[in-house]
């Protein structure tokens, strides 16, 4: 499975040889590496060297190292984890500004809700009036139930991406949405009248989505974006 490594690039190709072969499936999640003995004789590379690149291997998720006798190197299936947690950081240093992800969400979220409306399954149409209930139950609860109700919405937009069939668009709006609370507590909205407008908005996004009205729902979706997005910097602390 392994050859000797490239002595210019040691560190290097014992990354790439080994993140090759979990990728490409010749080793699966849960096969355990060689111990390190043999990953030495078979890379014909120095302990250290292969020790740093397994240090590389499980910081990027794709192995997860375990101590005593049994343990080991394990793959582990590759997550969202470690980007989304790279998203977070950028956010908490004020790198993404609001303005921003609001640009982004716009464009995208509208083209995504789109796709969902032509290619979504009876089972996720369902799934998102399952939320949708769920939210509607939260906002007659009134201003109490605020942080319940914006994890619904997000669950709701992240089930709509799922049902876009892409899973690119998948997986990078679920990495916006959850850590899009960050928003939330910097732009308070805590009020009553926006809840249930909020709520509105989502309630005419999955019946259009139910009714397979894409163009609709790109522009509800749209302007369902721009709109918080302007409460959000009219309450700016």
């Amino acid at each position: 499975m392994f050859q000797k490594t490239n002595q210019h690039r040691v560190f290097e190709d014992l990354v790439n040889q080994i993140e090759g072969a979990i990728l490409d499936g010749r080793l699966k999640v849960g096969d355990k590496l060689p111990p390190q003995r043999e990953l030495v004789e078979m890379f014909q590379t120095s302990r250290a060297s292969l020790r740093e690149a397994l240090r590389v291997l499980e910081q990027k998720g794709l192995i997860d190292i375990k101590l005593g006798v049994s343990g080991g190197a394990v793959i582990k299936a590759v997550d969202t984890e470690p980007v989304t947690e790279s998203l977070a950081l950028l956010i908490q240093h004020q790198k993404v500004s609001l303005e921003e992800l609001a640009e982004f969400r716009e464009g995208v979220e509208g083209h995504v809700a789109a796709l969902a409306a032509r290619r979504a399954s009876p089972a996720e149409i369902r799934k998102l009036r399952e939320l949708l209930e769920t939210a509607r139950e939260y906002v007659a609860q009134g201003i109490v139930a605020w942080e319940a109700f914006c994890d619904v919405d997000n669950a709701i937009h992240v089930a709509i991406a799922a049902a876009s069939g892409n899973s690119v668009y998948g997986f990078v709006l679920r990495m916006v949405h959850d850590n899009i609370q960050r928003y939330y507590e910097a732009y308070p909205l805590k009020d009553e009248r926006i809840l249930k407008e909020n709520y509105e908005d989502l309630y005419e996004i999955v019946q259009a989505l139910e009714k397979k009205q894409a163009t609709v729902v790109k522009s509800l979706v749209q302007g369902h974006v721009r709109r918080f997005n302007r409460y959000m910097l009219n309450h700016e602390c």
